[in-house]
């Protein structure tokens, strides 16, 4: 995959990234909502999140949203922005509020956990065509959207049909379908997000959430359900991820049809947090996309970004420089595999215990 869309105006960024974040609360302390005295303010939102990890990796990056003229909004606006994201185009509503969250210190990613929204009637929950500027969202090299964003209400999922609209010029359209069943109001979510991925270039999608939303078991049932996009990243969690490069009509009658998957382990990470991996993950695959590497070193830098994040706490995290990233995803395969990252790799020179030599 190359990436053919526009590249010559002024205002064209790498990536634009579209979506609602929001002002997270985390808890002074693990235990109930009900029990923890006092919250920690943050942000939290996948398409900042990928925002503010590609710009923090050098990339020119814009995010694009709607927040509530308060401070909340502020607060966004001014954080994201110092990660030094454009965040010209977020439009202020003054009759609606930022959306804020609070969670619990337990892991997401299982039961032991609780989060309360606030987030109805949010600014950002009326985004539409005609509340944004939708030049200065399709002046990028890739566009970055979510499925999150489609769950939102009518107009955001009538904006990112708008967006995924074949049409001559379009950015590349990267969608992450980040599946989440408690912001769908009824059933037609899992078609709806299929139909979305489908309609882009490059979809990124957990085995898990595959098997939740669609009922598809295993990367290959998964790829076969989109035939579309030119490149489907299947993440596996610790397994790893595998990408399925070109048009999946062309392993008919091809008896090895692994040779078109590309799988990467992922490396041994002690996790400090499971927070973010995931648009950390995409964030490294679009900035080696950009950089039009090779799908293994895409798939590696992914995971060099969610080791980042997983080794430190909250959402985002200072990203390894794109030398020292570099020189870990060109180890050959033996080395990749004797990976472990802790906490504080990504400022540590390459230490023997940590950083394999090739």
């Amino acid at each position: 995959m190359t990436i053919t869309g526009p590249c010559n105006a002024p205002d064209v960024v790498d990536v634009v990234a579209l979506g609602e974040s929001m002002v997270t609360f985390l808890p002074s302390r693990p235990g109930r909502l009900a029990d923890v005295p006092s919250f920690e303010r943050t942000i939290g939102g996948a398409e900042s999140n990928v925002a503010c990890a590609l710009a923090a990796a050098g990339h020119s990056v814009r995010w694009i949203s709607r927040v509530g003229a308060d401070g909340f909004g502020d607060h966004l606006v001014e954080t994201i922005g110092s990660y030094g994201v454009d965040v010209t185009s977020v439009r202020r509503d003054p009759a609606r509020p930022t959306g804020v969250y609070f969670r619990t210190a337990g892991d997401r990613a299982t039961d032991a956990h609780e989060v309360a929204y606030y987030r109805a009637g949010s600014a950002a929950s009326v985004m539409s065509a005609g509340n944004l500027d939708l030049e200065a969202v399709r002046a990028a090299r890739v566009l970055h959207l979510s499925g999150i964003t489609a769950a939102l209400s009518d107009s955001c999922l009538d904006l990112l049909w708008e967006l995924t609209e074949p049409r001559p010029g379009r950015p590349l359209v990267s969608f992450d379908v980040n599946f989440r069943p408690g912001l769908w109001a009824d059933a037609a979510g899992p078609r709806v997000l299929l139909d979305l991925a489908r309609r882009a270039d490059l979809v990124f999608v957990g085995a898990d959430e595959a098997r939740e939303a669609w009922g598809l078991h295993g990367a290959r049932a998964v790829v076969d359900a989109l035939p579309e996009p030119e490149l489907v990243v299947v993440k596996q969690g610790g397994g790893g991820a595998v990408a399925f490069d070109g048009n999946p009509d062309a392993l008919d009658g091809v008896e090895d049809v692994d040779r078109l998957a590309t799988h990467v382990r992922a490396p041994r990470v002690d996790v400090v947090a499971a927070v973010g991996a995931g648009d950390a993950f995409a964030a490294g695959f679009l900035s080696a996309t950009l950089r039009d590497l090779p799908v293994r070193d895409r798939i590696r830098h992914g995971h060099l970004m969610a080791a980042a994040v997983l080794t430190a706490p909250g959402d985002l995290a200072t990203p390894p420089a794109r030398d020292h990233a570099d020189r870990l995803v060109a180890l050959d395969d033996m080395a990749w595999g004797t990976l472990r990252l802790g906490p504080g790799w990504t400022q540590a020179e390459q230490a023997p215990e940590e950083v394999p030599t090739p």
